[in-house]
């Protein structure tokens, strides 16, 4: 029997191909859109879990989050500045890091943070070390520099309208260990730099005295205010936060325990002058919108795969009408019923059969491709895999595939010879 199907096969191969190009098409849709929807799921999660508290000021929770993990930009509003030495002086902190935005290089962001962040979220360095004066950066593991280069930001970017800051360049101390985030692709640099870049230079600590009057101490103070931009060689200031700050974007904040996350994102989402978040909670209400997406999308594939089914079982129906004369020979030579069935239900099952495993291999092939491109594009892996959902997903369809050939398999069968021959 499986001579003569591979034989009868053979000789219809063009009908053949055809069929099986549109079933693994219409599966190919279903998976792709399967697989890129939890591959995105599964990347942003792993994209954001090393930061468990943003605050920032108050307006939209999703963007603030795009922004501070994903390095989407924004303009984002700003809050004040003594929002992080509250946060550093906070017990229940166990560190609190600021990050700027607003530069780029090359398409590149680049971030004003501290050492801090760096050594609290990045896995080492793979070349050169930590940036040790303001004109120096730290470079993600997807960025192509390599340390001693120069870094030249744009305000903006440049396809965009951005310009050149003038007489600025940042020189490339180290780069950092891949981490499949978003911030593989970011430029670090010193976030003193980034405000003396914009001058937003540091206040003089209020609280200092300056109850001294009089022309002298105007004429310090109008000193102090001034701003010269950045300073390249001027080495790092740790207590440089203790000072009056400018306004910040946003915030990310490392608690000592899962109890102190809570209770600081309850403070700073009632005191009217910051928004604290839990990226997970935003990237939940984004995979709900996700989800909505990919139902509306398995829809269609569902509806596509049963207009190829429909149009497959009219094929086949038709196909098994016109070799009437052929079955019926084969009945007259002694096949049994049994026989003629299983010969047309097994071509049909396999042809049925093959496209399912093409459709998988092509949707999952699509969907590598997808995840690749934009991580290329936004920095983050998209992990693309098989679960035990996708396996049962398999069985499923084989078995309505199986059940469909029965049809036309069943139409031969009852088929008379006698009467296949006389027609």
């Amino acid at each position: 029997m499986i001579r003569f199907v591979l034989a009868d096969l053979k000789r219809l191969w063009a009908g053949s191909v055809v069929i099986v190009l549109l079933v693994a098409l219409a599966v190919a849709l279903g998976v792709g859109v399967s697989l890129q929807e939890r591959a995105l799921r599964l990347g942003s999660a792993r994209a954001a879990e090393k930061f468990d508290v943003i605050v920032g000021a108050p307006g939209s929770e999703t963007q603030l989050v795009l922004s501070a993990v994903f390095l989407q930009p924004a303009a984002l509003p700003l809050m004040p500045g003594e929002v992080l030495a509250e946060l550093n002086d906070d017990p229940r902190v166990e560190w609190a890091a600021p990050v700027g935005f607003g530069d780029f290089h090359a398409g590149y962001p680049i971030v004003g943070t501290t050492t801090t962040l760096i050594e609290g979220t990045a896995g080492g360095f793979s070349q050169g070390g930590m940036f040790r004066t303001e004109g120096e950066a730290v470079v993600g593991s997807a960025v192509p520099l390599q340390p001693g280069e120069a870094v030249v930001p744009t305000h903006g970017q440049v396809e965009q309208g951005g310009h050149e800051h003038e007489g600025i360049r940042y020189r490339v101390s180290g780069r950092l260990n891949p981490t499949g985030t978003p911030w593989d692709r970011a430029i670090l640099v010193p976030i003193q730099a980034v405000w003396h870049v914009h001058d937003m230079g540091l206040e003089p600590d209020q609280d200092h005295d300056h109850d001294h009057a009089g022309p002298d101490a105007a004429h310090e103070d109008e000193e102090a205010h001034e701003h010269h931009g950045m300073d390249a060689d001027a080495p790092l200031d740790e207590d440089w936060h203790r000072g009056a700050l400018p306004g910040l974007p946003a915030i990310l904040v490392k608690p000592r325990t899962i109890a102190d996350a809570y209770r600081l994102r309850q403070d700073y989402r009632t005191d009217g002058r910051t928004l604290a978040v839990f990226p997970g909670e935003v990237l939940t209400g984004l995979y709900a919108t996700l989800g909505d997406a990919r139902q509306v999308l398995a829809v269609i594939a569902a509806g596509t795969q049963l207009l190829v089914a429909a149009a497959l079982l009219m094929v086949t129906v038709i196909h098994v009408g016109q070799r009437r004369r052929q079955i019926g020979a084969l009945r007259a030579f002694g096949a049994p019923r049994a026989a003629v069935f299983g010969i047309v239900w097994l071509e049909l099952s396999v042809l049925v059969g093959l496209g399912i495993l093409l459709g998988y291999g092509g949707g999952y092939l699509a969907a590598s491709l997808l995840s690749r491109a934009f991580a290329m594009q936004r920095g983050f892996s998209l992990p693309v895999g098989f679960t035990p959902e996708d396996g049962a997903m398999l069985a499923i369809l084989v078995a309505v595939a199986a059940l469909l050939a029965a049809l036309p398999a069943w139409l031969a069968y009852r088929q008379s010879p006698a009467a296949a021959l006389r027609n």
